[in-house]
């Protein structure tokens, strides 16, 4: 059985850990996020039921990655 408090750990985009430090209980200020330039695309991305609830892992959120790439939009030809 799943813990309730587990859900805000897991990414809404890869269903990974999101590494959160308020869902691990932690002080905000320790979050991976609050140092990270957070992708857009990947905002956009979060499904409705989710925005507000689950945060984003780095591998999904930050801009510099290869899943960030994944997101974004491609140049139509």
């Amino acid at each position: 059985m799943t813990k309730p408090g587990a859900q805000l750990q897991i990414c809404p985009l890869c269903g990974g850990d999101n590494q959160c430090a308020m869902a691990a209980g932690q002080p905000a200020e320790t979050c991976w996020c609050r140092s990270a330039s957070i992708s857009p695309e990947a905002l956009v991305a979060v499904p409705t039921e989710s925005v507000g609830v689950r945060c984003l892992c780095p591998a999904c959120g930050r801009l510099d990655t290869p899943a960030a790439d994944k997101m974004r939009p491609q140049p139509t030809k």
